[in-house]
């Protein structure tokens, strides 16, 4: 058995975008793509004229159009389609489950409410357990970012934190054929929350930033080995983790970050980098959970 992509659909533009994404990806990594499509007949307590039937059908056609479209595009592709009786979330979760990702369209620059699901996406985004790839649409096609671009990633935290985050980037690197740029970013610490034995430990390597280019290092060593053809550009710089991503990504064809999960008073948080990333990138963004 292949390793499994999960897509959602819902007709638009957007998601057909983001199963392009998804099939160009599949066939990259010698994957099996399957396409989801939830739906679920909930009748409205209100006097409108609603037709099961139709909707029913409308539910099908969507799948169909896309497998057809996936299976002239990418004729190698190993491609399933499902529509699931049931709501976005949980259906998208369960498919994906035991998914190596979850690819999603978003309708452009704004807030996380313009994903392809609503404001379902960023509930999908700190609930799948896989990766979840955020892919821009143009005309009803992927935003791709520089056909030549670097994969970059945002590295934080200690070696084991990041692990996750950086195996998955330097597999997309491999498989694209392209450096891969690490960035880490750095700010001065709080006057009162800067304990004697942090600071240090920074005196110890010559200063804050030779420190953190020394944590940068400590984390990539491990990968380095294990995708010898990978060109690793490490890039560590004084500002905002989002801009400073944001800033070296500028070409890149794809971004991958950290997620770290938080609670609100209005919902479920994904930290600010991810956030920043995902209303800014100009190229497909993943979304990768640090456990």
């Amino acid at each position: 058995m292949k390793p499994t992509l999960v897509v959602g659909v819902d007709g638009s533009p957007e998601s057909r975008a983001a199963a392009d994404w998804a099939a160009r990806e599949a066939v990259r990594r010698d994957m099996h793509v399957h396409v989801v499509h939830a739906w679920l007949w909930q009748p409205l307590a209100v006097a409108v004229v609603q037709d099961r039937e139709t909707e029913e059908r409308r539910a099908r056609e969507i799948l169909q159009e896309t497998e057809a479209e996936l299976g002239h595009r990418h004729p190698q592709l190993s491609l399933s389609v499902e529509v699931v009786a049931d709501v976005p979330v949980p259906a998208l979760l369960r498919a994906a489950k035991d998914a190596e990702m979850l690819v999603l369209g978003t309708r452009g620059h704004g807030a996380l409410a313009g994903f392809l699901l609503g404001s379902y996406g960023q509930q999908l985004i700190a609930s799948a357990e896989c990766p979840v790839v955020s892919v821009r649409a143009r005309g009803g096609k992927p935003v791709l970012g520089g056909a030549e671009g670097e994969v970059v990633v945002g590295q934080q935290g200690g070696v084991e934190e990041s692990a996750r985050v950086l195996g998955f980037a330097f597999e997309a690197a491999a498989v694209r054929g392209v450096p891969l740029r690490a960035v880490r970013a750095w700010s001065l610490p709080p006057v009162y929350g800067s304990s004697p034995g942090s600071m240090w430990i920074a005196e110890q390597f010559g200063g804050l930033e030779p420190f953190e280019k020394a944590a940068l290092d400590q984390a990539l060593e491990p990968w380095r080995p294990r995708f010898p053809e990978v060109e690793v550009v490490a890039h560590v710089e004084r500002g905002s983790a989002g801009h400073v991503l944001l800033s070296e990504a500028s070409d890149a064809q794809l971004v991958v970050v950290g997620r770290r999960v938080g609670e609100s008073p209005v919902g479920t948080r994904i930290g600010s980098v991810a956030h920043a990333v995902l209303h800014h990138s100009a190229c497909p963004v993943a979304v990768v959970p640090h456990h």
